[in-house]
């Protein structure tokens, strides 16, 4: 009775978690604000919980019988939930009612589960011991899914098959009682049914998971996905239309091959030419390679190092052929050295190196672990890797759609006492784009002879670059700091206005 105590608590335990684990992925993933929607979908997980808990109470008989049909149910809504968000979120207009609709009811009937089977055992097991192994149990179960979570499941099984997998153990979970307690239930065979049933369905949602993400990718980005992929850390997918491939990270666009030329010649050739060393650059972010495709114009470039945290974009950059094509196969360049690694835990604990040049390029700031990127607290630890002479560049969002954000970005360096030059270029997948140049000093500017090769960049529209019209002028005094991250809630309201 003890293992069946154990399994039991484990695996609801386990399931539940997972369950609300795969809700805040999804709704982040989705929606963006990982804080905000973490937050509210266990906040309206665990009130769902404590729902079903009140509810069981008026279960009085057949407890057995209603626990099991509980599992199955709790099986089927869990294991289809990431499957069905995706749908709704691609196909339908109410992707917000469907997820806290599901983790309602999800939640509620997780929280009938350990109210009823301690009452189904209190007499089989001693309270004392009962109470005991249902925490304990509880807590181990809750702890293997969260370690479970983002270094297994999601890298390796994907989010769909992930929540059908632990729906199977719901359902298997309920079967197996069937069969353990087959001399005290009745009707038996109506239960073999109704799990063998909800099993198949969940096997061919499971089987057919790669073609449902497709299908829904597919309708969110419009365009043919000839790449997908869930790591540890974020979702890649790589699109084509027509003769031309775009890279979304988290769903967010981040180049379309037709004009990122104008990005990254902006981003790069103003700092290269106008700084007075460039032997050793530093990429920050990056991990599509552009960026060091247009620093390896300048043959003066003795070696690059590129920190970008997740090996599986700089991999896919490095060997796949199309991708490695556009980006001149820079990664294969013996002047570059790639770190996978978290860039702010690297200027912090494990760089001692000072560079002539830094380009940072790190996705917008839409969630909190990007922010911490766009803080005061990094551009002092990004002073760690300076000399005096050290010219930096970072992208910086949209200064017309997003200009407080903007603008909050270039305060924020400006604290830390270098100056600052922003600038900006329209780039038609993007719309109008935000650069700061900063450094010790940027007043004296040297200039070197540009790349021959160059689509779009000339020293001539740099000087237009730096002009800001009224519309993308604001004046900020606000300074993004590591405690507040004020910076996300600007961006999350500016760029939902334009959305």
């Amino acid at each position: 009775m003890h293992y069946l105590l154990l399994l039991t608590i484990f695996v609801i335990s386990t399931c539940g978690l997972i369950y609300e684990l795969v809700a805040g992925t999804l709704a982040s993933y989705l929606l963006g604000d990982s804080v905000t929607q973490f937050s509210t979908i266990i906040g309206t997980y665990l009130f769902s919980m404590g729902i079903g808990s009140y509810l069981s109470k008026f279960i009085r008989t057949k407890l057995l019988e209603r626990f099991i049909q509980i599992e199955i149910i709790t099986g089927i809504v869990g294991g289809l939930s990431s499957a069905i968000m995706f749908v709704f979120f691609s196909f339908g207009a109410y992707f917000l009612v469907v997820l806290y609709g599901l983790i309602a009811i999800t939640g509620i009937f997780v929280g009938m589960e350990i109210p009823i089977i301690m009452r189904v055992l209190k007499q089989k097991v001693s309270f004392k011991d009962l109470v005991s192994y249902v925490f304990t149990y509880d807590y181990v179960g809750a702890l293997l899914a969260s370690i479970l979570f983002p270094l297994i499941l999601i890298p390796k099984l994907n989010i769909i098959r992930t929540s059908v997998l632990f729906g199977l153990f719901n359902i298997g979970l309920a079967l197996y009682l069937v069969y353990y307690f087959k001399n005290e239930i009745k009707g038996q065979m109506k239960y073999w049914v109704q799990g063998i049933i909800a099993s198949f369905a969940l096997l061919i949602v499971f089987v057919f998971s790669n073609s449902i993400t497709r299908l829904s990718e597919s309708e969110i980005f419009g365009e043919t996905i000839i790449y997908s992929k869930q790591t540890s850390y974020q979702k890649i997918a790589i699109t084509r239309s027509n003769d031309h491939y775009s890279l979304y990270l988290n769903n967010h666009l981040q180049f379309n091959s037709k004009d990122e030329y104008r990005y990254h010649e902006a981003l790069v050739h103003p700092v290269m030419s106008s700084a007075p060393f460039i032997k050793n650059v530093l990429v920050l972010g990056g991990g599509d390679g552009f960026a060091v495709r247009e620093i390896l114009k300048y043959k003066q470039v003795q070696d690059i190092t590129l920190i970008d945290l997740d090996p599986n974009l700089t991999k896919l950059f490095k060997e796949h052929k199309i991708l490695s094509k556009l980006n001149n196969g820079s990664f294969s360049n013996k002047k570059v050295h790639v770190v996978n690694s978290d860039a702010f835990r690297w200027l912090r604990e494990i760089n001692k190196k000072k560079y002539d040049v830094i380009i940072i390029d790190f996705p917008d700031p839409s969630n909190y672990s990007v922010g911490k990127l766009y803080t005061l607290s990094f551009f002092k630890a990004l002073q760690q890797a300076m000399h005096f002479n050290t010219k930096v560049v970072m992208q910086s969002t949209s200064p017309l759609n997003a200009k407080e954000s903007f603008w909050c970005v270039n305060n924020t360096i400006r604290e830390t006492k270098m100056s600052t030059v922003p600038y900006h270029c329209y780039v038609p997948s993007f719309g109008e784009w935000g650069f700061i140049f900063f450094g010790q000093n940027t007043d004296a500017l040297y200039k070197k002879r540009l790349p021959k090769e160059l689509k779009y960049y000339t020293e001539e529209e740099f000087t237009l670059m730096r002009n800001f019209p009224k519309d993308m002028y604001f004046k900020s005094n606000v300074v993004n700091r590591l405690e507040n991250q004020i910076l996300i809630s600007l961006f999350e309201r500016e760029w939902g206005d334009v959305y």
